[in-house]
């Protein structure tokens, strides 16, 4: 009897301990006991309580079926929890609900076998479970709550917009019927190895993810993953975004970057590589694989880099379509380590990395080169033309002082011839000598600088102007026993006068320079190559050493003494310049006592 009392009052010291509301009922369901938190949680006392039937604590509409629920119980009497899978509500004594959990275990006590229901107020788990069902169902993007076994356990609207199934055909089935067939079997092991070490990361680390909708059709999608809920019962959250059209969009703007025709560099906030186009490859000298995720200073002088993060800084401070290094020179550096002069557009691009800038590059190292020799052209064109104005100012001046010595020269020899001696005679003869090679000197001078000053654009036979100039020169051909082959010629727009003057220049130089006892023969050809037209006038003269072919068609050069043959050495210069009148080039070759060809070219002006 005193050990059935000891027993008794430590089960009620144990029951009165308990964090949660413990209620004694037998099987008529009247109830044999409670504890202090029964009464907190009910508002009832143990008197108002104790032996009421145990329907008072629950809601009327379902008080009609709890005895046949209590009876299941004891006919079979086991701890479990009740009502398994369904919501409970109790029922305080001020009339109102609250959501509960209740844990039953059968007891045998002397008057027989009871139930001890643990009740568990679950009214603020609720409230957090309702704000966060409302969380994810306000969320933008599909959230989809995952069991430690895969199980759908909540979707939001989202994810019924974007998988086509209704929210019932998702809860409580398997995950794997969003992921395509060829990823399910793997699936479940990317699950465990999250919940192994569960944190919030994104899914995939690098790799396109792809999910499939009801109708069948996969979509690219990007997933976060969040783990909720304790260790035990670990659940993952996943977040999940279409990008579809996202990717899309991706694949049309690397089209567009690859189809550039000048080199396109997308890089980052912090300098580094993420996209390059063929045109870049060309350009660097590197493979796409060297540059994309180096930083970017890989392709910059070593004596610029140090600089570049500071302007790349700059930039991002203010991002705008603009060109790089507004009226300084840009240089970049290729793989060989050589240096390329660069022109660079930059524009701000937004991407789901950030904003980036995206680079479009042009070599322009050839273009400087070209600006650089036109430069020097032009300064070249305005010394000539200055030097072309002194030859004729100082060629024509001159000419009055050399007449007046030339005068003064003739009175002084027929004034003075009786009181002479033979020296000053010889003198005299050296002076007047001289004179009149100065006087020619001058007078070639002159025509050199006069030619082209009225130059007029014509169309002219080419035969008929050669065999005029033949007809001109009958008398030193007749001489000289020349003999003349000339093929068909072509109708031109040239300069007349300077274009008479330049067969008249090869002509006769032709002819002067042969051989002795040899009969000159010259061949004169003419044929069109590419957009020009080519002339050879070939003779079998004394012909010209190979070191003298590029001096001969500057002024005033001579190969031979005045004794041997007469000339100002103003000929071939003249033709040069003729030539050049008509956009075109002359060269000779040649062999010593073989003979020349000279060659020319000739554009096809428009008059």
């Amino acid at each position: 009897m005193e050990q059935s009392r000891h027993t008794e009052l430590t089960f009620q010291l144990i029951v009165e301990s308990s964090p949660n509301a413990i209620v004694l009922v037998n099987k008529e369901g009247k109830i044999a006991y409670i504890n202090s938190q029964t009464e907190k949680l009910f508002g009832y006392t143990k008197g108002e309580l104790i032996g009421q039937l145990v329907e008072v604590l629950i809601p009327a509409r379902y008080t009609g079926k709890h005895p046949g629920f209590r009876d299941m119980f004891f006919v079979s009497p086991s701890e479990r929890a009740m009502g398994m899978g369904r919501e409970l509500f109790a029922l305080r004594k001020d009339k109102k609900e609250f959501p509960i959990e209740i844990g039953l275990n059968p007891i045998v006590t002397v008057e027989g076998t009871l139930v001890l229901a643990s009740i568990i107020d679950i009214t603020e788990r609720k409230k957090a479970e309702e704000r966060f069902r409302l969380v994810v169902e306000s969320a933008p993007s599909a959230m989809v709550l995952v069991n430690h076994s895969g199980i759908i356990t909540l979707v939001n609207q989202q994810t019924e917009a974007l998988f086509g199934y209704g929210r019932n055909e998702m809860i409580g089935n398997k995950l794997e019927m969003l992921i395509p067939e060829r990823f399910r079997d793997i699936h479940p092991d990317h699950r465990q190895t999250f919940l192994a070490s569960p944190k919030t990361r994104s899914m995939g680390g690098g790799h396109d993810l792809f999910a499939r909708r009801k109708d069948g059709m996969e979509i690219q999608v990007e997933i976060g993953l969040n783990p909720i809920g304790e260790t035990h019962d670990q659940m993952v959250l996943a977040s999940i975004i279409d990008i579809t059209e996202r990717k899309k969009a991706e694949v049309r703007f690397q089209l567009v970057v690859e189809s550039a025709p000048n080199a396109m560099v997308l890089v980052s906030q912090d300098g580094i590589i993420t996209l390059v186009n063929q045109q870049t490859e060309m350009l660097f000298g590197y493979e796409r694989y060297e540059m994309i995720g180096s930083k970017l200073e890989m392709l910059i002088p070593a004596r610029f880099s140090s600089d570049h993060p500071g302007h790349r800084n700059g930039f991002f401070k203010q991002p705008k379509t603009r060109s790089m290094g507004m009226g300084r020179d840009l240089f970049a550096k290729r793989k060989d380590g050589l240096e390329i002069q660069v022109e660079i557009g930059l524009n701000p691009i937004e991407t789901p990395e950030g904003q980036m800038v995206l680079a479009s590059i042009i070599d322009i190292t050839e273009r400087k080169v070209q600006e650089r020799a036109a430069k020097k052209q032009a300064e070249l064109v305005i010394k000539n033309k200055e030097l072309e104005q002194f030859a004729y100012v100082a060629s024509h001046d001159l000419q009055e002082p050399l007449r007046t010595v030339s005068n003064y020269l003739q009175v002084f020899e027929e004034d003075y011839l009786n009181v002479l001696d033979a020296n000053a005679h010889k003198y005299l003869q050296s002076i007047s000598g001289a004179t009149k090679r100065m006087s020619l000197l001058i007078k070639a001078l002159l025509e050199f600088s006069r030619l082209g000053r009225d130059k007029k654009l014509v169309k002219v036979e080419c035969g008929k102007l050669v065999a005029d100039v033949v007809a001109d020169l009958q008398t030193m051909i007749k001489d000289s026993n020349t003999t003349i082959h000339i093929s068909e010629m072509p109708t031109l727009n040239l300069y007349e006068i300077e274009m008479r003057q330049l067969f008249q220049n090869l002509i006769s130089n032709a002819i002067k320079f042969r051989k002795k006892k040899t009969a000159p023969e010259i061949q004169i050809i003419s044929k069109k190559v590419n957009e020009k037209w080519h002339f050879l006038i070939s003779d079998n003269g004394i012909g010209i050493a190979k070191v003298h072919f590029n001096r001969i068609f500057d002024i005033f050069q001579r190969l031979h003494t005045n004794d041997i043959y007469e000339g100002s050495g103003i000929g071939l210069a003249n033709c040069k310049r003729i030539v050049e009148l008509h956009q075109g080039e002359i060269w000779v070759e040649s062999i010593v006592g073989k003979g020349s060809i000279f060659h020319f070219t000739i554009s096809e002006l428009s008059i």
